[in-house]
């Protein structure tokens, strides 16, 4: 597997760097997103925590992935300007919370049926 920078722009009104790649594979399946982004980092010298890829994108029968990502200067940074999902995709999104407690929430939310009015005739 070999990465391949595109480009590299400092985004500084957002304080994360974006970075576009193009990975070569050749014998190999899609890489994960947790090679990918060890692979990055050492190649940026950025910590692995800091980096966030957003996507990547290959086609069938080509052994090449395109991507995208964004490497931020700190968790605390990235935490804050990147969407739920694209934080679970690279493996710091919040858990859901036990079933038990979701029930148990889920029942002191529920309040007594309101009695419908009786209706004119």
């Amino acid at each position: 597997m070999e990465i391949e920078i595109q480009s590299k722009n400092d985004n500084v009104l957002l304080g994360r760097t974006e970075v576009r790649f193009i990975i070569h594979h050749e014998g190999e399946g899609t890489p994960k997103r947790e090679l990918i982004r060890s692979e990055l980092a050492e190649k940026l010298n950025a910590k692995k925590e800091c980096i966030m890829v957003n996507d990547m994108h290959s086609s069938f029968g080509i052994r090449k992935t395109i991507g995208y990502a964004k490497i931020y200067k700190s968790i605390e940074d990235a935490k804050k300007s990147e969407s739920d999902p694209i934080l679970k995709r690279n493996g710091l999104g919040s858990k859901k919370k036990p079933k038990k407690e979701a029930a148990k929430e889920g029942e002191a939310k529920k309040e007594a049926p309101k009695e419908k009015a009786p209706k004119k005739e």
